[in-house]
């Protein structure tokens, strides 16, 4: 056993790799795209004997959908190289159900390529979701699978230029046989780093991504990136020694706000394993011709509360069945974009004088002063992650008239981006008080907006 005052100064220093750095500082904000047989049946999870005929998108424009992703502000793009039906958007050798059997083109056409290529002339990224459950593969079940799933994976991480993210699904259901697949994540895991060895990967827990417990769009209040070993456990542990006796047994990822003081105690060590909000556009996963994007406020919240919580964001847009984005979606993408770049346009903390004072080793206080009256309605907050997750509460004061007063609740978590929105408040300073911390705090930026 050690110390509370060891084990916070440990937990403090639990650090990104290069991978997960850069994904939540460079590309905070995806998209996925929902293609499949399911376009065309109006069902979410396929059932692996559809007839590759009936998936034939005839104004396919990869380009115009890395034009509506960029407007959103959209840093990547993510398809869904195959689904739970099994049926694979390239040319693929490991099986006949692909796209080489459907009239896309004479059976010559390859999505994964056509988005590749146009991500590379769009400037954005690359990824691809690749199912391990797979309703129509003979051989889902058995052993076999898995050196089917790797030669699929293979594929696609050799064929197609650089990926930047690898999204792998948990479900695991029955297959041809009857039976569920015992997948080797590990051998998974190894051929990504292996040729795509700057690729994310994202799984339920780990091994770079994790989920965040929910598909809609909803972060914890105290959103951790440091977080216990035993949740995921594929991920590299950089502590030992747990704070008390005690178990995790029960609780999973997706249970809140795992990586607070009350849970972490019981961990044998701790990971750095950030959380991803996936979420859709509109009510379904799949393109569906009743259904409705959702409201700008509510695409806007739900930006906040991942890119602006200590998350990234992974929001899907699924084709028609013509293999356009329906105009509405586009629609409400330009304006999603809109709304962000103006909102975060113009810094007002930009001629700031800040000083810090620590208090106390876990304790600090920011004064930004500015440069005259401003009304502020976002403040914004980033710690050097790069050297570990540090804040565990603080709360935001605002000078409005020469007094000081509270006009934000005590919050818990920064991490990587943290923004704060609030009822507007006009003032010439405020302070943002570090009330707890995993060692001393170390704020990289404040913003106003």
């Amino acid at each position: 056993m050690i110390s509370l005052n060891d084990f916070l100064e440990k937990a403090g220093k639990v650090v990104p790799s290069a991978r997960q750095l850069e994904r939540l500082r460079e590309t905070q904000f995806y998209a996925f795209i929902h293609f499949s047989p399911n376009t065309y049946t109006g069902l979410e999870w396929g059932t692996g004997k559809e007839d590759p005929a009936i998936f034939n998108p005839t104004e396919l424009d990869c380009d115009s959908w890395v034009e509506a992703i960029k407007a959103a502000g959209m840093k990547g793009a993510v398809i869904t190289a195959k689904h739970h039906d099994g049926f694979c958007l390239w040319q693929t050798e490991t099986t006949e159900h692909s796209i080489k059997n459907s009239p896309y083109k004479n059976g010559k056409g390859d999505i994964v390529r056509e988005l590749a290529e146009a991500c590379k002339r769009g400037g954005i990224k690359f990824g691809f979701y690749l199912s391990p459950w797979d309703r129509n593969a003979s051989c889902y079940g058995t052993d076999e699978y898995n050196d089917f799933y790797r030669a699929q994976l293979t594929e696609l991480l050799t064929n197609y230029g650089e990926v930047f993210h690898v999204w792998l699904d948990g479900a695991c259901g029955e297959g041809p046989s009857g039976k569920k697949q015992v997948y080797d994540f590990e051998s998974y895991f190894e051929l990504v780093r292996k040729y795509q060895p700057n690729a994310t990967i994202f799984k339920d827990d780990g091994p770079d991504l994790r989920w965040c417990g929910n598909e809609s769009g909803s972060a914890r209040a105290s959103e951790w990136a440091v977080v216990p070993y035993e949740l995921c456990c594929y991920c590299e542990k950089q502590t030992e020694g747990k704070l008390m006796e005690g178990s995790l047994e029960g609780m999973c990822n997706c249970n809140c706000d795992i990586g607070t003081l009350e849970n972490i105690i019981y961990s044998e060590g701790l990971v750095f394993a950030p959380s991803e909000i996936d979420m859709s556009i509109r009510p379904g996963w799949f393109y569906h011709p009743e259904e409705e994007p959702h409201s700008l406020e509510r695409l806007f919240n739900t930006y906040l509360k991942s890119v602006g919580a200590n998350t990234t964001f992974n929001l899907n847009i699924p084709p028609m069945p013509n293999g356009l984005f329906d105009p509405r979606d586009v629609q409400r993408l330009k304006e999603l974009g809109e709304k962000i770049r103006s909102t975060f346009a113009v810094n007002l903390c930009e001629n700031a004088k800040i000083t810090c004072t620590h208090t106390s080793p876990t304790q600090s206080e920011y004064l930004v002063e500015l440069d005259g009256e401003k009304e502020i309605k976002y403040v914004e907050l980033m710690e050097n992650i790069a050297e570990g997750q540090r804040v565990a509460s603080f709360r935001i004061a605002f000078r409005v008239d020469g007094l000081w007063a509270k006009d934000y609740e005590n919050y818990t978590t920064i991490g990587n981006r943290k923004i704060c929105p609030q009822d507007p408040v006009t003032c010439d300073a405020f302070k943002v008080i570090i009330m707890s911390s995993r060692g001393r705090a170390d704020i990289e930026k404040i913003a106003a907006y």
